[in-house]
């Protein structure tokens, strides 16, 4: 029997992030492995139009909790919905609630978090670092908590090249900057920014760095883990493969090559892809939880969720596959394909690399105007282009993780628990995962039916004869002003056209004498 299921039988957990992609894997695993947990309390902003309970009615509504319905008929009961908001005093919860909270929570697992790179420091510092804080406050209250998971990131000190399983420290402290932005006004606090994050590439990395040194200097008493997931991807195996919810990180882009919106991007073919699969992640997130609960670490263990240290795949690899699914041809033919270097760095120019994008969906606008339809390319690239962008930082660069910690708590659990919370990433065969996830995204994200896959290929041919059209006459006219322009390019164009004349000239009197 899973000991670790079994440690969560009759506990009431607190999820904070249970409405996001994490959290909602997370809820499956738990309530699917430990059908008999008491509780799972967590924390929910009502959107328009929507109660708490239509929110949660959607969440188990969806293909993702279909098995859970089965070990778990009555999980709608076992789910306790709180109004909360975690950019307010309290999360303005209201006083019953949170004596409830206090009074009976066992486990936190703190998945909340702003993901938006390019966010304003006020609300990231607000949502990632101050409300950690407060979490944390609350937790100190909790006679019953058991064990306290905060959900990282491994790129929290991506500014260094190799990164332990430790906490480091911050060239400002948490403290001061919260204190700051209490008095500073917006524009004020956007000017300093840029000094305060320094060589970190954005406000989230950034604000994740400082949440890790609130965790280290407000835990007291508490039993607190650390866990630092690299690019949280589709599901690998549970409760089915290629489940996805959402376009943030590399679906959006997975979307855009699919679709023949994105047909290049400057990146390092042989930099890694440290993907690494939510089931992954939610497997570790419940063995941390229940080792830190049972054994009590003295200190504060960090746990790096990380995939390129033990079975790495690079860009090149992981975009010819993408694309080889998207398109439906084996893999050997997909490498010798013009988009095999997709991923690489032949657009040195953020100019050209630009226009070669913008113009062809301009191009395409026009087609749809002519045939009455509404455009859109236009639009939808320049969102593209800006995700990109965003993600340059990361897809240029390789990282070392240390997983001392990750291999150690492996080596802990029982056979049946290996199995069970199977986080051994050496285990993944990267291509059946990617293919798993390209047709997730076609299925669960984008909702689009599997047998459409022979129109998909024609649209994907009629933009990829765009681009190439655009790209050639772009050369013409460009050789075109330089031969106008230049006299060494009129020289170079007429060696060309006479080595040509000549060889056409010798192959035609070889074939007459052969004759």
């Amino acid at each position: 029997m899973s000991m670790i299921a079994a440690f969560y039988g009759g506990k009431s957990i607190l999820i904070t992030g249970a409405t996001g992609f994490l959290g909602k894997v997370l809820m499956e695993k738990l309530f699917r492995t430990s059908p008999d947990l008491k509780v799972i309390y967590i924390l929910v902003r009502p959107k328009a139009g929507q109660t708490l309970q239509q929110r949660v009615f959607q969440i188990l509504n969806s293909k993702l909790f279909e098995k859970v319905k089965e070990v778990c008929p009555n999980v709608h009961e076992k789910i306790r919905a709180i109004y909360a908001d975690l950019s307010q005093n309290d999360f303005a919860i209201s006083k019953e609630d949170m004596q409830e909270l206090l009074s009976c929570t066992n486990i936190i697992f703190h998945c909340a978090a702003t993901v938006r790179f390019d966010d304003t420091l006020r609300h990231a510092v607000q949502l990632n670092v101050t409300a950690t804080r407060q979490l944390l406050l609350m937790a100190s209250q909790m006679p019953k908590l058991e064990a306290f998971i905060h959900i990282s990131t491994a790129y929290s000190n991506c500014n260094l090249k190799h990164i332990d399983e430790v906490i480091y420290p911050c060239p400002v402290e948490p403290k001061k900057i919260i204190d700051s932005l209490e008095w500073l006004d917006d524009a004020i606090i956007e000017e300093i920014a840029p000094k305060l994050i320094r060589d970190w590439p954005n406000i989230y990395t950034y604000t994740k760095a400082l949440g890790e040194m609130v965790v280290q200097q407000e835990s007291r008493n508490l039993n607190i883990a650390i866990i630092r997931p690299s690019i949280v991807g589709a599901t690998w195996q549970e409760p089915f493969p290629g489940w996805v919810d959402n376009i943030n990180g590399p679906n959006g882009l997975i979307i855009a090559a699919g679709k023949g919106f994105l047909r290049a991007l400057k990146a390092t073919p042989k930099a890694v892809a440290d993907l690494i699969p939510v089931d992954t992640v939610v497997n570790l997130m419940l063995a941390v939880g229940w080792y830190t609960a049972v054994h009590r670490p003295k200190s504060t263990l960090v746990y790096h969720s990380t995939s390129g240290n033990l079975n790495p795949c690079n860009w090149h690899k992981m975009g010819v596959q993408v694309l080889a699914t998207f398109e439906k041809i084996p893999l050997e033919r997909a490498f010798r394909r013009p988009y095999a270097n997709f991923t690489s760095n032949n657009f040195t120019s953020q100019y050209w690399n630009a226009v070669s994008h913008r113009a062809p969906a301009i191009i395409y606008d026009c087609y749809l105007r002519l045939t009455g339809r509404k455009p859109r390319m236009t639009k939808v690239m320049n969102q593209i282009l800006r995700t990109a962008s965003m993600l340059e930082y990361f897809i240029n660069r390789s990282w070392e993780w240390s997983t001392y910690n990750t291999e150690m708590l492996m080596s802990e659990l029982s056979p049946e628990d290996q199995r069970v919370f199977n986080f051994d990433v050496r285990q993944l065969n990267w291509l059946e995962y990617i293919e798993n996830y390209v047709l997730g995204v076609k299925k669960y994200l984008l909702k689009e039916d599997m047998a459409g896959i022979p129109e998909a290929k024609q649209h994907l041919k009629r933009l990829r004869n765009i681009h190439y059209l655009f790209n050639t006459a772009l050369f013409l006219i460009v050789w075109r002003l330089l031969i106008a322009r230049s006299q060494m390019a009129r020289n170079v164009w007429f060696f060309i056209v006479s080595f040509c004349y000549k060889f056409l000239s010798y192959f035609r009197a070889s074939s007459t004498l052969k004759v």
